[in-house]
């Protein structure tokens, strides 16, 4: 993974109201902590971070943060966006070694094309398109694929599936679903009807052989009788 480099500047004023004018001003306010260092107030370009965050490595991008003469290795952590525009808002820049493992999200690549989708019409279900791991910044990967061609129906590939990569170790529970082929929903409501409408044709052609063997039956026993 490559690292990115970026200027930010500390902030001496603070609260809601210089917020707001540092993000109108087209700034994005953020704090840098960790590695048992004293938590900054500092300011980034909203332009370059946006730029930073949409390399190959995405939100794990290793980000080389210079603050008053200082370059801080940091991840970007704790994002938080605008509700309706996606903007961000505010985030996080925590300090890192690139010698220690560091826990990190990543997305999944969903490769091929089921064979239950392609022979029996069934469609993908994707259960979560991420995976929580630990590695070192260097070694986290832009994406993880998983080979999904060979699910047939009712088949569910977990976080156990998904491949061996040096230098990474998943956190989640192995157990845990990511994707399964399913049989469509207006499918399973025609088969249902289907069962339905065949139970109340069977009902209703069963009634007269009912009867009338009931019938026959009382009949044999009244002239049993006389």
């Amino acid at each position: 993974m490559s690292d990115t480099s970026l200027q930010a500047e500390t902030r001496t004023a603070f609260g809601s109201a210089e917020s707001r004018r540092l993000r109108r001003t087209g700034s994005v306010p953020d704090t840098v902590y960790g590695r048992e260092s004293e938590a900054q107030s500092v300011a980034v370009n909203a332009r370059e971070l946006y730029a930073v965050l949409h390399t190959e490595a995405g939100l794990n991008a290793v980000i080389n943060l210079a603050v008053d003469g200082s370059e801080l290795t940091t991840l970007a952590r704790e994002i938080q966006r605008h509700p309706l525009r996606g903007d961000i808002t505010h985030l996080d820049f925590v300090r890192i070694s690139l010698t220690e493992k560091v826990a990190a999200e990543v997305g999944i690549d969903f490769d091929g094309e089921p064979v239950g989708v392609r022979d029996d019409g069934g469609i993908v279900e994707t259960i979560r398109a991420t995976v929580n791991i630990e590695a070192l910044p260097t070694d986290i990967p832009s994406s993880i694929a998983l080979d999904i061609s060979e699910l047939t129906i009712g088949d569910v590939l977990r976080v156990s599936d998904l491949p061996a990569i040096d230098g990474v170790e998943y956190t989640d529970d192995p157990e845990a679903g990511l994707v399964t082929v399913s049989v469509p929903a207006a499918v399973i409501s025609e088969e249902v009807e289907e069962e339905l409408l065949d139970g109340e044709e069977g009902e209703e052609g069963a009634e007269p052989g009912e009867e009338g063997a009931e019938g026959a039956g009382e009949g044999a026993e009244e002239s049993g009788g006389e």
